[in-house]
């Protein structure tokens, strides 16, 4: 006889996932909890209420990165959970919040069923993982991982002045280095897509197999400055029009590589930005992401041709690299069982990337680590738009559920 699966309660995720909502709530039925807000502080008091209430142990580290335990059966390197609880200004319901909450839900299940674990069962509330308020985005995370360094990072400061050290100890959360964690047997970390594949293809669930590597640079095309009105259009050095035949160039180019490449002209500031005055400056972001590092290499040859493109319209083009990150790809075995545990679920399901940065990209350089994607609804995130039905945040959590028991086998 096929044994029964143990499930989560779908309304008591619901209303918990509400309930912290309420902190920081906007009146479009969004979020606004910058890191280390008041509104950070009391959701994070709200958190570590709901974890003692279920009997788990609570530490803080340095960071302000909360990790709240379920004691297992033996002394093993915990199963690790979670996410950030932090978000943009007038961002969403789901992001980050749903991997937390995700985790309290599956220890609330585990307790309900009496299923006591093998492993210690840990969740996790980082730091700072937005970065809306303090750059850079993963921080705590980052600090972890030795990515970043925590002295510069808490010097880090806002748009007034205040900086992520100070912010961290008017909240009451700057704990001790020695808690940081250290290691896990395991990091799952269930999320939004916060794109729009998965509800595309009529999908619930996404098994992320990497978070794509991508290059960033800063391009400046200088030209002169003249009087629109009496400067032939043959004596002319039009910066902006020389940027349009850049952008249309490398647009061509960069297209023909590979059409999972994604790429992005983000930020232009031409300059002087007079409607009378030719432009002699303009300065633009161009980044692109893509898994395969050889994809990239090319992205960049292609950037780096274009300064001796002849429609140039006799400016010169500097090309400047602002900074790069491997693609990083996550534990196959802890793919393959989050697959595995979809698949006995009865879920639809893709393996995919993440084309965005996540704290499971850091933690997975000394923890095995795995990613579960839920829909979002027209690929909204980072708004206060973003949705993801209920009976998918379900169904996200079984399979973290799921996941957490069959690493107990």
């Amino acid at each position: 006889m096929k044994q029964q699966k143990v499930l989560i309660n779908g309304n008591r995720l619901k209303d918990t996932l509400e309930k912290f909502a309420d902190f920081g709530r906007t009146k479009n039925n969004g979020v606004t909890r910058l890191a280390l807000s008041e509104e950070d502080r009391l959701v994070r008091d709200y958190f570590c209420s709901c974890c003692k209430e279920l009997g788990m142990s609570i530490k803080v580290d340095d960071m302000g990165n909360i990790y709240a335990t379920l004691e297992g059966k033996e002394n093993k390197p915990p199963i690790v959970m979670g996410s950030h609880m932090d978000s943009v200004k007038k961002g969403g319901r789901f992001d980050g919040v749903l991997g937390v909450v995700a985790g309290l839900e599956v220890v609330c299940t585990l307790i309900e069923n009496g299923i006591k674990p093998r492993n210690p069962i840990m969740v996790v509330n980082f730091t700072n993982e937005e970065g809306a308020r303090f750059e850079p985005s993963l921080m705590a995370s980052g600090v972890l991982s030795g990515k970043f360094d925590k002295t510069k990072m808490l010097q880090q400061t806002d748009v007034d002045g205040i900086t992520f050290g100070d912010a961290l100890q008017s909240i009451g959360y700057a704990g001790e280095q020695e808690m940081r964690l250290q290691e896990g047997t395991a990091f799952l970390e269930l999320h939004i897509e916060q794109g729009p594949v998965l509800e595309r293809e009529g999908l619930t669930i996404g098994v992320v197999e990497c978070v794509l590597g991508m290059v960033c640079y800063d391009i400046e095309i200088t030209g002169e400055s003249d009087h629109a009105g009496t400067t032939p259009m043959d004596m002319r050095k039009d910066a902006l029009f020389a940027t349009n035949n850049f952008i249309t160039e490398v647009r061509q180019k960069i297209s023909a590589l590979d059409n999972e490449l994604v790429y992005t002209i983000g930020r232009v500031n031409v300059l002087p930005n007079i409607s009378t005055v030719i432009p002699n400056k303009v300065v633009f972001s161009l980044e692109a992401r893509h898994k395969n590092p050889d994809i990239i290499k090319k992205v960049e040859e292609i950037i780096q041709g274009l300064t001796r493109s002849d429609a140039n319209e006799g400016c010169e083009i500097k090309t400047t690299k602002l900074w790069d990150r491997d693609t990083v790809w996550f534990d196959k075995n802890i793919c393959n069982l989050v697959e595995q545990s979809t698949k006995s679920l009865g879920y639809s399901y893709k393996r995919m990337v993440s084309g965005a940065g996540h704290d499971a990209q850091f933690i997975a350089s000394f923890i095995p680590t795995a990613m579960i994607f839920v829909p979002s609804a027209n690929g909204k995130s980072h708004d206060e738009d973003e949705l993801t039905s209920w009976e998918d945040c379900e169904k996200g959590v079984n399979v973290l559920l799921e996941t957490v028991l069959a690493l107990q086998s």
